[in-house]
């Protein structure tokens, strides 16, 4: 009797083993992603070169990116987002195109040929690792909402959100950012989710509770926020002009309206405004859409900046004067 329970039960667990065994076979090795090929549909773009490429086995798969959407002839966030993720790419150096890969997609590919595309990286001094695309326009409306980039045109007045979106493929890990937030956060947040922050250094220096007071300039922050990515200020020319001394030679009301209105300017044929599109490459500065008590800071800004550096160019010439000729002028003061 012992003996067929034993059998029986052996029985029992031979079958449930089998069928444990089945059901794992049946199962596919390894779950497929649902951002593959498949969520995609592998749409065919076509990049600045004129060369056809599929949008996941391509650009996509087996890496790390980051996409945002543009067009050539935007007059309001475009150029200001291309000009700041030009400066993240320069942060990165060579790991734009090793480690991470930068796509500008056109959402008006009717205008954005692979000549388009080329001036506009020319423009803005695009470094390799970055691929601009263009292709069907119903192709790349569909591929905006499969990216999460989609917006109603209508909602602004570029017709797309200045969104930033940086994906790991292998992971299936995305995340969103303004591509017109400061560069070196830009640069800082790529940098720990390529590494994943294995590369992270505690911070050195005082304890937080004898940090000093922020001393915070509205001028200085508006600079660096809307215009750096374009200008400097006594270090030449950019994609913009050099700012340094604008205010002695621009009145002032020009300068409040190619601040606060440079599409207008244009659209009336401003001569200055007009000739400094043309000297720099017909790079439309962007309408920022700033008020009057912002324009006073950062104006304020520019004119303190050039007092500066205009007393430091008299102490220079002074100090270069009273060491220059036959060594007179270093024995003044001393006569024998």
């Amino acid at each position: 009797m012992l003996r067929k329970t034993w059998a029986r039960f052996i029985a029992i667990a031979a079958l449930l083993l089998a069928g444990v065994l089945a059901f794992i076979l049946a199962r596919p090795a390894k779950a497929e992603s649902r951002w593959g090929e498949k969520y995609f549909t592998d749409i065919q773009l076509i990049n600045q070169d004129g060369k056809t490429v599929h949008f996941y086995n391509d650009l996509i798969k087996g890496k790390i990116v980051a996409i945002y959407l543009f067009y050539t002839h935007c007059q309001y966030s475009c150029p200001l987002e291309t000009a700041r993720l030009v400066q993240v790419q320069k942060m990165l150096g060579d790991r734009v195109g090793k480690d991470i890969f930068f796509y500008g997609i056109s959402i008006d590919p009717k205008r954005d040929n692979p000549e388009a595309l080329r001036a506009y990286m020319e423009k803005f001094h695009v470094g390799p690792g970055w691929t601009f695309l263009t292709g069907k326009k119903e192709d790349i409306e569909f591929l905006s909402r499969k990216l999460g980039l989609y917006s109603d045109p209508g909602e602004s007045l570029d017709g797309h959100m200045p969104d930033l979106l940086i994906g790991n493929d292998p992971m299936g890990q995305w995340m969103r950012n303004s591509a017109l937030d400061n560069p070196l956060f830009i640069a800082r947040t790529i940098g720990e989710f390529i590494d994943g922050g294995k590369n992270m250094k505690p911070a050195s220096g005082k304890s937080y509770t004898q940090a000093s007071a922020i001393k915070f300039d509205k001028g200085k922050y508006l600079f660096a926020r809307q215009c750096a990515a374009c200008h400097t200020i006594g270090h030449g020319d950019k994609i913009g002009p050099d700012l340094m001394g604008v205010t002695n030679v621009r009145n002032r009301d020009w300068l409040v309206n190619v601040i606060e209105r440079p599409d207008q300017l244009l659209e009336q044929k401003d001569p200055l405004a007009t000739a400094l599109l043309k000297k720099y490459n017909n790079v439309l500065m962007p309408n920022l859409r700033l008020n009057d008590e912002e324009t006073n800071y950062l104006i304020r800004f520019l004119v303190v900046q050039s007092s500066v550096n205009d007393r430091e160019a008299s102490v220079t010439e002074n100090a270069g004067a009273a060491t220059s000729g036959d060594g007179r002028g270093a024995r003044a003061g001393n006569p024998k």
